[in-house]
């Protein structure tokens, strides 16, 4: 008989809100053919007429061709300083990332914001899959990217990481020097709630949840489809948790909604958690000193709980903000909670 994904409620949710249904000639596209790019404007936020924009690709060391939106200033003297910059978990480039690194170039940065593998426009199949590993590397090509444009100094690259590609983007950071500065908003440690589950709840059924996505392997591997975890629900029963309510308000609502976003449309693969829960993202995090580190949390989400950890865990120079009254989605779009000032003032501080 086929095992579902019956691993409790609260395990999935990872998935729920981490969770683009792909249209069809996405999800049988090979990834080593040229991609196609959507040139027309279809962010979720409004273009700015300060800032160039233009699609670019770039490859991992895994020869997987990521997609992105280079943001440029229009007014610029001499070569600028770079942000990398990717998230939510589950999103794409045309949500959250993307409003961050037009927001950052308006103030001065050439800002990259991409679709992390599997997802989006760039490549990789089967779709629809995470990777500690490989979502960890790909913030590492896009400094590779970058640092060879003629328009940047590569020694003025920093990353802007947003929930679970804080926690890849702080992992990066550790083991890539080449990175001067990572701020990280809304953080997710991909690794800890895919483990424990949300609040640390689940501790003690690590080795059941694990048997039972081994199963699964089994039958994506006989059936020759994927297992998917559960999704945002298309509508709200008012029984939901207060946090998963917010994250269908951004993604399942004109404010947020974007067709190839997972967490919109559709699910991740099941089995993605099993590497989550086998590899640590933030063991090493205490090794970006001396760089710096700027944790911004909203002081009513849920997550909030991780960026109080990661800070603790972290190495001087290190800072946290908590933004009064905010919750975790507050941090993808509201520009009147957003600390766009403190974010200009850290990262000319140290990228220079």
């Amino acid at each position: 008989m086929r095992v579902k994904s019956t691993i409790s409620s609260i395990t999935l949710s990872i998935l729920m809100l981490v969770v683009s249904t792909m249209s069809l000639a996405q999800n049988t596209q090979d990834p080593t053919l040229p991609i196609s790019q959507v040139q027309e404007w279809d962010k979720v936020f409004k273009q700015s007429n300060k800032v160039e924009h233009k699609k670019v690709t770039f490859k991992n060391r895994y020869g997987i061709t990521l997609v992105g939106d280079l943001y440029l200033p229009k007014k610029r003297d001499g070569r600028l300083a770079a942000l990398a910059v990717s998230g939510p978990f589950g999103a794409v480039k045309e949500q959250s990332s993307g409003l961050y690194a037009q927001t950052m170039a308006e103030r001065g940065f050439a800002a990259l914001a991409f679709d992390p593998s599997y997802t989006g426009e760039s490549g990789g199949m089967p779709r629809n899959v995470a990777s500690p590993d490989i979502n960890t590397e790909d913030f590492s090509a896009a400094v590779d990217y970058l640092g060879t444009l003629p328009e940047i100094d590569r020694e003025k690259i920093g990353i802007i990481g947003i929930c679970g590609f804080g926690g890849f983007g702080l992992n990066a950071a550790a083991m890539d020097q080449r990175v001067k500065a990572v701020a990280v908003f809304s953080m997710y440690d991909m690794s800890r709630v895919a483990t424990n589950g949300y609040f640390d709840k689940e501790r003690e059924q690590r080795r059941e949840k694990m048997a039972k996505l081994n199963q699964i392997r089994w039958d994506d591997y006989q059936n020759g489809t994927f297992d998917k975890a559960a999704g945002l629900p298309e509508k709200l029963s008012g029984d939901e948790p207060k946090f998963v309510a917010d994250y269908f308000n951004y993604y399942k609502t004109e404010r947020g909604f974007h067709k190839r976003s997972i967490n919109s449309n559709g699910n991740w693969n099941s089995t993605s958690v099993l590497s989550l829960m086998n590899m640590p993202i933030l063991s090493y995090i205490n090794e970006i000193s001396p760089r710096p580190v700027l944790i911004v949390a909203g002081a009513d989400a849920h997550s909030r709980y991780f960026s109080e950890d990661a800070y603790k865990a972290a190495a001087e120079p290190k800072e946290l903000l908590i933004i009064p009254k905010a919750v975790h989605t507050d941090l993808y779009d509201n520009v009147k909670v957003i600390p766009f000032d403190k974010i200009t003032d850290f990262f000319k501080k140290n990228l220079k």
